[in-house]
């Protein structure tokens, strides 16, 4: 997960609305079960869907009052401690 790519995403969705990532996240999960994808391809596609899903997690954080900053930092605060166990 890219923290940059995660933020924008937020701000995107600040700006919009979290549906456009929502639908976005569910074209991608449909191109990743295309046939004759290289596994270059699928990594790709399966960090961008992460990214928007982190970001709709940050989003969450922010809806229920935290700050921007805060949220993105408990975030990833919590990816990478996942990533330790």
């Amino acid at each position: 997960m890219k923290l940059p790519v995660i933020k924008s995403l937020v701000e995107f969705a600040h700006e919009n609305d979290e549906d456009y990532i929502i639908e976005a996240v569910e074209v991608l999960e449909h191109l990743g079960q295309a046939k004759g994808l290289k596994d270059e391809e699928l990594e790709v596609i399966g960090e961008l869907i992460s990214n928007m899903y982190g970001s709709l997690e940050v989003v969450k954080s922010v809806k229920a009052g935290e700050s921007q900053k805060d949220a993105l930092n408990g975030f990833m605060k919590r990816v990478m401690g996942s990533i330790g166990r």
